[in-house]
Parts: C-alpha cells; sequence; structure tokens
C-alpha cells in the first residue's frame, strides 16, 4: 500500500469545494466551508454553478497564493509522518481485512486542497487532504480513507455490488 500526497492546485481546489456547495448539500457539508474562509458569502449554494465558481475562484484566490508555500512543504510533511508508520499500517490492515494489504493499493493519490471536506473517489484511488492539518491529523484523514478502500474492496468481493453504490452522494 502506498500513498502519495500531492499538490493537486488551485483549480482542483475550487472543483472540489463546489461538490459540496449545491442546495441539495446539508450545511453538515457545505458550512465548513465558511467556517474556516468566513468571507465567503453565506448564500452561495442558491447561486447558479458558474456564479458560484467564479466568485470562488475570486474570493480564494489570495488565500492561494498565501497559503501555496505551506501545501508545498506538506507534501513532505504528510509523505514522512505515513511512511513512519506505514509497516505498522500495513500489519494493521493486513490483519484486519485477512488479506495482503503491502500488495494492494500502491497508487492512491492524497490530494492537498483548500477544502475542509475530504471527499474519496474509489474508482480513481484518491481522495481530498485539507490542507490545514497537522502531520497528525493527515495522518487520521489517510487512515480513515485507506479504511473506506480496503472495506469495501472486501464488500465488493463478497457482494459483487457496484462501486457507484458506494460513492457520492451516499455517504
Amino acid at each position: 500500500m502506498n500513498v502519495t500526497f500531492k499538490n493537486a492546485g488551485f483549480d482542483y481546489s475550487v472543483k472540489s469545494i463546489l461538490l459540496f456547495q449545491t442546495e441539495e448539500t446539508a450545511s453538515y457539508w457545505s458550512d465548513s466551508l465558511r467556517y474556516f474562509y468566513p468571507e465567503i458569502n453565506q448564500n452561495i449554494q442558491a447561486w447558479k454553478e458558474s456564479e458560484k465558481e467564479d466568485y470562488l475562484r475570486t474570493s480564494l484566490r489570495k488565500i492561494w497564493d498565501r497559503v501555496l508555500p505551506e501545501i508545498e512543504a506538506k507534501k513532505c510533511r504528510y509523505h514522512e509522518h505515513f511512511q513512519k508508520y506505514r509497516n505498522q499500517i500495513e500489519d494493521a490492515l493486513s490483519d484486519a481485512f485477512e488479506l495482503d494489504s503491502r500488495t494492494m493499493f500502491n497508487e492512491l493519490l492524497a490530494n492537498i486542497t483548500l477544502n475542509p471536506i475530504c471527499p474519496r473517489f474509489l474508482r480513481e484511488e484518491k481522495f481530498d487532504l485539507f490542507y490545514m492539518n497537522s502531520e497528525r491529523g493527515a495522518l487520521g484523514i489517510t487512515l480513515h480513507e485507506v479504511i473506506h478502500y480496503f472495506w469495501f474492496f472486501v464488500w465488493n468481493r463478497h457482494f459483487r455490488d457496484s462501486y457507484d453504490e458506494y460513492e457520492t452522494p451516499s455517504l
């Protein structure tokens, strides 16, 4: 098992945030944006998609430019912290799921973004990671997401159902 921590870029961050700024999205998911970025307009969910995207691009650009060096530094720190515990994690997952975790999910991608919500995408073997996480916090989120991959792999092997049933919006 391997996880690559990557700066996903500004455009990806905006797209990731937009996934949780729809009228159908529960406030549990959408409100975190305004918690971490209080300058964001409270009514954004009701706007047209193009207006939301334009607004977020303008509103978040200065933040992105300011935190970009931090994101770049955290790529390495998150990687080093994960590697420190990797053997222990692989042993625990192998034991818990009764399989060899070292041979699985060797191309997981953790996209570091401005999005405080960390969605996962099973088919693409990627998930998002909020840049404000500490190394320990990033490890916790990574473990949470990795367990999803293993759980759904075992579940799917047993029931042979579609991965579409596991993806958003069926959180």
